[in-house]
């Protein structure tokens, strides 16, 4: 297959001359800006991870350094073949020079994926980097065979993270151990609920058995299954990794029969205050995962910004609570604007990957630098490891909730607001 990376190394090769039209770099020489591709779900039920993204590149676009640059939205419409479609668009047609994208393996997976093939420089984040560098690999059972990527960089933690920060919340409290597991058939269900690379092993570690009924499809309206198999397994904690609105389904489900566990911590699903807020009272001490709050205590390299200050900025803009991926997709713009910064030639995509590999930088959630520290070595060209806590969500006086961070282990430069408290 011919690829725009392969093509030019060609035309290189052979003196073959071209336009200046037909190569970006006449034109940036010129003082056109440099253009940035983003990929995210706008629409579809991996919506809520996108909601700030508007927010964060109207800012970033406005900032001295941004003017630099153009940014070209594209919506995945939270469908992996749509995010492979619209980054190839943003490859051939809008010829960018740094591929950006966030949420979910859903959506960086196939991203990163197309730009590998094409020769693209690609940064992603918001995805465990389990399903994200495994999910990727030819054959995901086998780690001899897996290799490393040239083009392709991710930020973000792990399932050793996550087993980390939910057996430390839950051994705050009195259980009997035994998890009952939800994982759907999509990259991160099945990363999280594989026996040999995802909860299980670190679960039996840390002294818990885990019940995992099987996988079910994304948007399923009936859990009954799973329920009656928690119900066998005398399960006080339940976790996995939802979408927001099938999480919601079961949670309706088991409480119309009658169960009710000591712990819910489900990822993704919980993430964001307008999922719990749907639940009503029913939300109230649901737990999950915490990547980035207003207290976590890093600045912006752009804005000088602190957690705090990018938080309020987006509730006065929006007049919406803040919400995790906030931080996350800022940060994604600040380390491209490093990287462009630093390489030489913003057209020439092995100078822009090498640039990235360089990176070490301090961002808004904490030092991005594909340094290997905490990482594999099969991964470790291409993952950086970010601070990862444990909360819960507490129903406020006078309405809504507030996130409060119960469990930081790992992470002891982040704040803890109080302990872990029991559903009932």
């Amino acid at each position: 297959m011919i690829t725009r990376r392969s093509f030019l190394r060609t035309a290189s090769a052979t003196g073959l001359t071209l336009s200046a039209s037909a190569l970006a770099a006449p034109a940036i020489a010129q003082g056109a800006k440099i253009k940035l591709g983003f990929v995210s779900p706008q629409t579809g039920p991996l919506a809520g991870f996108a909601e700030s993204d508007a927010f964060n590149i109207e800012a970033f676009l406005a900032s001295e350094i941004g003017r630099e640059f153009e940014v070209i939205v594209k919506d995945s419409q939270s469908n992996p073949n749509r995010a492979a479609e619209v980054t190839k668009e943003l490859i051939l047609n809008d010829e960018v020079n740094l591929m950006l994208a966030a949420s979910t393996p859903e959506n960086t997976n196939p991203v990163a994926g197309v730009c590998e093939g094409e020769g693209i420089p690609c940064i992603t984040t918001v995805a465990p980097w389990q399903p994200w560098f495994i999910g990727q690999q030819g054959n995901p059972r086998d780690p001899a065979s897996w290799k490393p990527f040239d083009y392709a960089f991710h930020y973000f933690w792990g399932m050793e993270d996550v087993i980390r920060v939910y057996t430390a919340m839950w051994n705050q409290l009195e259980t009997n151990k035994s998890v009952g597991g939800l994982f759907p058939n999509d990259a991160d269900g099945n990363a999280w609920g594989d026996n040999d690379n995802g909860l299980r092993p670190g679960l039996a570690a840390a002294g818990f058995d885990l019940t995992n009924p099987g996988s079910f499809q994304n948007l399923t309206d009936d859990f009954s299954a799973q329920i009656n198999a928690f119900k066998a397994a005398n399960t006080d904690i339940i976790t996995g990794v939802l979408i927001p609105p099938d999480f919601t389904t079961f949670w309706n489900q088991l409480r119309q029969q009658g169960v009710s566990p000591k712990v819910v911590t489900v990822a993704k699903a919980l993430l964001f205050p307008q999922s719990v807020e749907t639940l009503g009272a029913a939300g109230h001490n649901l737990s999950s995962e915490v990547w980035w709050t207003p207290s976590h205590p890093f600045a912006s390299s752009i804005t000088g910004q602190s957690s705090a200050d990018l938080a309020a900025a987006f509730t006065e803009k929006t007049g919406r609570p803040w919400t995790q991926p906030i931080g996350f997709v800022h940060s994604l713009f600040e380390v491209a604007a490093n990287v462009m910064g630093r390489a030489s030639d913003p057209t020439d995509g092995d100078g822009v990957a090498e640039a990235v590999a360089a990176t070490d930088l301090d961002t808004i959630v904490g030092k991005v630098a594909w340094n290997g520290a905490g990482v594999p070595e099969f991964a470790a060209r291409n993952v950086c490891k970010t601070p990862l806590t444990g909360g819960q969500w507490r129903m406020k006086d006078g309405g809504g909730y507030d996130l409060v961070i119960v469990e930081n282990g790992g992470a002891t430069e982040i704040p803890t607001g109080g302990t872990m408290e029991a559903l009932s």
